[in-house]
């Protein structure tokens, strides 16, 4: 819950909302999952507690660390499902990257979440779960230092079609009582639900990310077919309007390169002439490749060459260092388990979706 509501549910069974904070505190800043142990709240509320609410995460069904750090969990969603959460250390920063749903229903072509399908949209405890885990873990409980200083929606899942559980996990993030984090060092990737763009930048202020990988229609239509109900353009005047109501310095706009498909000098000059006096940055992301995909990664030559050419036409890029590929871990790759799935393409269903959502 985030803090309006756990303070009115403790006004509900006849406490002093401070309680909620209270108890919001032991959670997420010291990782504390046991009610007794909650020690600055009264002996007889504690027992209360215990009768009526749990704090516990998704038992975990798998927990891998790659060669250079990168740390991935698999997590027990039920019913056969599993979702997946990676924590990237770095020198100055350890980036958390979370999931908001069973699989995708978006079916981009170059994603392996995509490509297991879609069964449900997680909770908002499901999420925070993710980082509650992760903290815990992580730091070993009160320490002062914080492993985890940035989360990622950009696991399993299209964070936008799953708004309804997502907004209530942003605000715990980012609550003084919760993990505290700014509006910086929490980012949302959206695959362009153009309306969700527009409704976020009234609820919450927090960093955007867009998953963008091509620069004209047609291409982006194969790529990320959501391209056909929000086309680039509608996408780019979301990304603006995003940036004037948040105050953002920029929007990150994430760019697979993948071989002989996006990867050309045009390629780069139409994405040059998108992002060009605006307020962006650009992340090329080396396509990481997973099992059924006919894509290979770009060479590390057109890479570079792509870069530079944004360089010279004035665009703030940097190049994604892979993390993880070698436990599946890297982006793109994150499969989880996703059983009972239902294949939702472009239509009514998918849209339901979106307009559930809002």
């Amino acid at each position: 819950m985030p803090r309006q509501e756990m303070e009115a549910w403790f006004t509900e069974l006849g406490e002093k909302p401070f309680h909620g904070r209270q108890v919001m505190r032991w959670m997420h800043q010291r990782g504390v999952d046991d009610f007794n142990a909650m020690t600055d709240i009264a002996k007889s509320l504690r027992g209360r507690l215990a009768e009526q609410a749990t704090v516990a995460v998704p038992p975990i069904l798998s927990d891998r660390t790659a060669s250079d750090g990168t740390r991935k969990w698999l997590f027990d969603v039920g019913n056969g499902q599993a979702i997946e959460t990676v924590f990237i250390p770095e020198a100055r920063r350890g980036t958390l990257c979370i999931s908001s749903q069973v699989g995708c229903a978006l079916d981009c072509s170059f994603c392996a979440t995509g490509a297991q399908g879609f069964n449900r949209n997680l909770t908002a405890a499901e999420i925070v779960a993710q980082v509650f885990h992760a903290t815990r873990t992580l730091d070993g409980g009160d320490t002062g230092r914080r492993a985890v200083t940035n989360v990622v929606f950009m696991g399993m899942g299209e964070p936008l079609a799953n708004y309804k559980n997502v907004l209530p996990a942003l605000k715990i993030l980012q609550d003084d009582y919760g993990y505290g984090l700014s509006r910086r060092r929490v980012t949302v990737s959206t695959s362009g639900l153009v309306p969700l763009i527009d409704k976020l930048s009234k609820d919450v202020n927090v960093a955007l990310a867009v998953s963008l990988h091509a620069p004209e229609d047609s291409l982006r239509d194969e790529l990320v077919p959501i391209n056909k109900r929000h086309p680039i353009r509608a996408l780019l005047e979301a990304c603006w309007r995003y940036a004037r109501t948040t105050n953002a310095k920029s929007i990150t706009f994430e760019y697979t390169l993948i071989d002989g498909v996006n990867d050309s000098p045009a390629h780069a000059r139409g994405l040059a002439a998108l992002m060009r006096n605006r307020p962006a940055k650009v992340n090329l992301i080396p396509f990481n490749p997973f099992p059924g995909t006919a894509y290979l990664r770009s060479s590390d030559k057109a890479i570079k060459r792509f870069n530079n050419q944004l360089h010279r036409l004035g665009i703030r890029t940097m190049v994604r260092r892979t993390r993880g590929d070698d436990i599946d871990a890297a982006c793109g790759q994150l499969a989880g388990q996703v059983a009972d799935r239902t294949r939702i393409r472009l239509g009514r269903k998918e849209f339901s979706l979106v307009r559930e959502a809002s």
